[in-house]
């Protein structure tokens, strides 16, 4: 359901990094939205010095941009709380030394248009009826998706 790029200069975040941004991240959303923490996915994009700019100049200062990709449906003061978290959870994962190196973006599609574990999805809040109309096989899959991260 809702993905999360993250994108930084290449070698910026460690492994212990990656894995506390991703885990906060699927917190974060699972807290604010109420949508189980399987439904989260995040995604490191890693990109060569030099193959970053802004305002036509190539990076020059401490830069992490988080940009998701959740169903629409969800209030405005839910998606600011949301970003306002995660900025703040990422900055301190990745030691960004100011607030303004990490940017965070949320972009909605329709519920309709995406396809996950094999069925199109429910639209915000109606996840408890869609997860409990899924074939058994399909839904103990779906929900084992995650859980050793979140087991500890």
């Amino acid at each position: 359901m809702p993905t999360y790029y993250c994108t930084s200069i290449e070698g910026r975040l460690s492994s212990h990094q990656k894995s506390k941004i991703a885990s906060d991240i699927t917190r974060i959303h699972s807290e604010v939205t109420g949508a189980p923490p399987y439904y989260a996915q995040v995604i490191f994009d890693e990109v060569k010095p030099g193959n970053y700019f802004m305002g036509g100049a190539p990076l020059k200062h401490d830069q992490i941009f988080v940009y998701g990709h959740i169903r629409g449906g969800r209030a405005a003061v839910d998606k600011t709380r949301m970003m306002k978290l995660m900025a703040t959870a990422v900055g301190a994962a990745a030691g960004v030394k100011s607030h303004c190196g990490v940017w965070v973006y949320v972009g909605e599609l329709p519920a309709r248009q995406m396809i996950e574990f094999g069925h199109v999805l429910p639209e915000a809040g109606d996840e408890p009826l869609w997860t409990a109309a899924l074939p058994s096989a399909d839904r103990e899959f779906m929900q084992s998706v995650g859980q050793a991260a979140f087991a500890e």
